[in-house]
Formats: C-alpha cells, structure tokens, sequence
C-alpha cells in the first residue's frame, strides 16, 4: 500500500517539542513495517508563521513569504528525517521527482514545500498524485471537513463521508469567508478531485490515530471517498479477512 500522510507544522511540533516528532516517526516506521510505501509532507505551523509576520513587517513581498515558509517546512521536515534515522532520505525531496524515487528505493520521503503560492496541502495532494498513492491522510488539528469553519459557526456539521466533488463545493465555500479558514485549501481539494485519491482528514494531535486509519480505516475524521469506490479499500477488506 502506498501512502502520504500530510502533517500540520503544529501539528508535528507543538513549541517544538520533540516528543510529537518521535511518536510520529514510530507511526510511520510502524507503517513500513506493515509493508506501506510512505511518503510525508510537513508543513511549517506557528514557526512559519511567526517568521512570516516579521518578514511582512521588514518589507519582503509575498513571494519572499512564500520562500520564507518553504525554508521552515524543511525546516520541520528534516526534524522528522532525523528521528525516522535510516528509514529516511537523508534530506527533504525538494521536488516531486526526488520524493518518488526515494519511495521507489524503498526509503521514506519526506517533504516540506515546493515552490512560492503553493501550501503544503496542495503538495500533499500532488505528490499523492504522482506516486499514485492508495491514500492520502492530513493530519490537522481539527477533526474532520466541516460545512463551515468550526472555529467561528457552532452550527457547523462534521461530514463522515464525502465525494471530492463535494469536497471542492464545502472548501470553495469556506475560503470564501473573510477570516475562515478549512482543513485544506482549495487548490488540494481539486488536485483530490482530478486525481480521485481516497483521502482521509483528520485530528493529528494522537499520532497513533493515523496508523489506525491507515491499517485498518479506522478514524473519526472525514472520508473522501470518489464515486464508484467501495466503503473499503482491498487493503483493509484483506486484513479483516485474515
């Protein structure tokens, strides 16, 4: 099975605390263990951010942001290198190429950003596309795809199961509320659609809750699921049977 698990910079390493980094690095190693071929993607969490509203206040552009952020994923990213040891490459895929070869060989790729106006989520969402994965998982710091941004609506709705049609409908919608923000961005959300990846989003602050879903689809996140694929991947189907 062939997966990429996209983690939150805060979800990673809250004030860079090690510890979250180690348990994560335990699940992916678990995951190899268990026959995946795993790549990783790191975003850059309040770090980036902080670096970012200074850049802003000294004058660099957004594109100069952009570079600032990328620097920090991989940053964050070679945090997790350094705790998986020789199950990873030793330096973060700076390119789709280099992140595919690495699965290839059978090491663990792990990536930061890529290039400046591209998140992570959408570089989660294409290197799921170019390796082929059979499933994508984000790892956020909110439980799942809302109808509406949890943090400002009470009334918003966790959706258990969704089309990525739907999907790009829901995100569309909540990006294009002044101040709200959603578990991926747009851009990911029609890379998921094109490409008809399973995807699962969900609360990444229990790293063991993504080898669950993984192994078994086991989660309270949010399944994305394209029309005409079954409840079950085989990979899950085979281990009940076993």
């Amino acid at each position: 099975m062939r997966v990429v698990v996209s983690v939150g910079g805060s979800v990673l390493a809250p004030d860079l605390a090690h510890e979250r980094v180690e348990q994560y690095a335990d699940v992916i190693d678990r995951l190899v263990d268990e026959g995946c071929s795993v790549g990783a993607v790191v975003g850059g969490g309040g770090v980036a951010r902080s670096y970012i509203k200074t850049a802003r206040k000294l004058g660099a552009n957004e594109v100069e942001l952009d570079d600032i952020g990328i620097s920090v994923t991989r940053l964050n990213a070679q945090l997790l290198i350094a705790a998986l040891g020789d199950d990873a490459a030793p330096s973060p895929a700076e390119n789709y190429e280099e992140a595919g070869e690495a699965m290839r060989r059978g090491d663990v790729a792990i990536m930061g950003g890529v290039t400046a106006g591209q998140t992570t989520d959408a570089v989660s969402a294409a290197l799921a596309e170019y390796t082929n994965a059979d499933l994508l998982v984000y790892a956020t710091s909110v439980p799942g795809v809302y109808s509406a941004d949890p943090k400002t609506d009470e009334d918003a709705e966790r959706y258990e199961r969704i089309t990525p049609a739907e999907l790009v409908d829901v995100i569309a919608d909540i990006e294009m509320s002044a101040g709200s923000s959603a578990p991926v961005d747009l851009l990911a959300a029609k890379l998921i659609e094109r490409s008809r990846v399973r995807t699962i989003v969900l609360d990444g602050t229990e790293p063991e809750d993504v080898l669950d879903a993984v192994l078994r689809g086991e989660h309270d996140g949010t399944d994305i699921v394209p029309n005409g694929s079954e409840a079950g991947m085989d990979y899950w189907v085979a281990d009940e049977d076993e």
